[in-house]
């Protein structure tokens, strides 16, 4: 058996960031075998975070990526426990790194993801990182959701500082001269935080769901009557009222952040006059920590 000296366990220390008395415990069980002892804290790692696995993970990071040729992009979402985990640079660098991989190999879904290899270190399959990391920093992570978008036109991104919300869009023009300009880049980057700070659901009238419309609808049927209004206006009382709906769902019909006397449809018609080109939204993304955490997520332990 081979010494366990204070070089080793620090040796063992930096490789696996486990504390160390554990480190010298597991260089004990391992007779002074350094990668028999990591392996040993990956072991017990696996099986401490599985003790972690049902404890509310409300926190966390928004990634974009976009690939380097500019033809496919990818929003991302890791979960943690605690904002001050949510904020190191280890977890940083690895929600980065989990987008580039998905932009690069377009998994399929989350399940997918988590059973390939992870790229940034191949010793590892995306799981078995998530749950090493989980042991590492003692609390339990996530991926809840990526969306993967291939361009029709030019993606541009906006994160809101602090990386909890993250948008991805995908504008489209008709000249590559119109595409490399300051003024398009300006638009696509205004267009991107209008998608960020009003939320809408859909790009234009045409994409909103039978029923969407239906169940508003019928709530503004209902409110219209209650409110005492003949029954014979009451259609058209609807009517009016879904025009305003259309403002607050689909983007193309939003008011502009920066002058809410235009819609973003106007906005965006005047700014490609200016360039002489037709510009148009071909598609966005936009996630938002904790959108897809249950009403009621299991206590902390």
């Amino acid at each position: 058996m081979a010494e366990i000296t204070a070089q080793l366990v620090k040796q063992l220390r930096e490789k696996t960031a486990a504390g160390m008395m554990e480190c010298k415990t597991a260089l004990v069980e391992a007779k002074g075998d350094l990668a028999e002892a990591e392996v040993v804290l990956r072991k017990r790692g696996l099986a401490s975070a599985a003790k972690k696995a049902a404890r509310s993970t409300k926190q966390g990071l928004i990634g974009v990526q976009i690939a380097a040729d500019g033809k496919a992009g990818v929003v991302i979402e890791v979960n943690c426990e605690s904002d001050f985990v949510a904020r190191t640079e280890a977890f940083q660098t690895m929600v980065a790194n989990l987008g580039q991989q998905v932009v690069a190999e377009s998994p399929a879904s989350v399940e997918v993801l988590k059973a390939s290899t992870y790229a940034a270190d191949p010793s590892f399959t995306v799981e078995a990182l998530i749950k090493a990391q989980i042991a590492k920093v003692g609390e339990n992570m996530n991926i809840p959701r990526f969306a993967r978008r291939s361009a029709s036109g030019v993606l541009g991104s906006y994160v809101h500082p602090g990386s909890q919300l993250a948008v991805l869009v995908d504008l489209t023009c008709g000249k590559s001269e119109t595409a490399v300009s300051e003024a398009f880049k300006e638009v696509l980057h205004d267009v991107a935080m209008q998608v960020a700070a009003a939320d809408p659901r859909f790009v234009r009238r045409e994409e909103v769901t039978e029923e969407f419309l239906a169940k508003e609808r019928e709530i503004n049927r209902a409110r219209a009557l209650a409110e005492g209004k003949p029954e014979k206006i009451v259609d058209k009382v609807v009517e009016g009222r879904m025009s305003k709906y259309y403002e607050e769902v689909c983007l193309l019909d939003q008011p502009f952040i920066k002058d809410n006397a235009v819609s973003i449809a106007q906005y965006i018609a005047a700014k490609g006059k200016e360039l002489g080109d037709t510009l148009d939204v071909a598609g966005f993304i936009r996630f938002k920590v904790g959108e897809t955490l249950p009403a009621e997520e299991p206590a902390a332990e």
